[in-house]
């Protein structure tokens, strides 16, 4: 999504249409406008998603590696969990979240709950540990996938 926003022309243009030239690439201001009004965020979800998703399947069928990782942040939200074989979920505490990206009421009020996500993926992971411990999960993922 960053790069579509960075470098799609049309994305770009439609921006400029419906907020400015000023919100064009700026993705700060973007969010300010898109996490206080539900219709605006759907107008760029709508704009976004369908190319997101094309880009997704065109670099999938690149991949020649065994285990190819895409992260998608609305994966449920959006049914998007369908087209994936399988699903790793990485939750933080509301805390660490907020540590990370500050007030979070506006983002996080149209998702999923972490425990209905947790109880829907086939890995989770709480990420409230040290790097070891990530990397050693993310290793039993792709030991997981890789053998089966």
């Amino acid at each position: 999504m960053h790069d579509l926003l960075a470098n799609d022309a049309d994305v770009r243009a439609a921006i400029a249409e419906r907020w400015g030239a000023d919100a064009v690439g700026n993705r700060p201001r973007i969010a300010e406008i898109v996490f206080h009004d539900r219709a605006e965020l759907d107008w760029l979800e709508a704009l976004l998603h369908p190319r997101v998703v094309a880009a997704q399947a065109a670099w999938r069928e690149e991949v020649t590696a065994p285990v190819a990782v895409v992260e998608v942040p609305l994966l449920y939200e959006t049914g998007g969990d369908a087209r994936f074989d399988a699903v790793v979920v990485i939750t933080a505490p509301r805390d660490v979240r907020e540590a990370r990206r500050g007030d979070l009421a506006d983002r996080e009020a149209r998702l999923i709950p972490d425990d209905e996500k947790v109880r829907r993926a086939d890995f989770a992971y709480v990420n409230d540990g040290t790097l070891e411990e990530l990397d050693a999960f993310v290793a039993g993922v792709v030991d997981s996938l890789t053998s089966s």
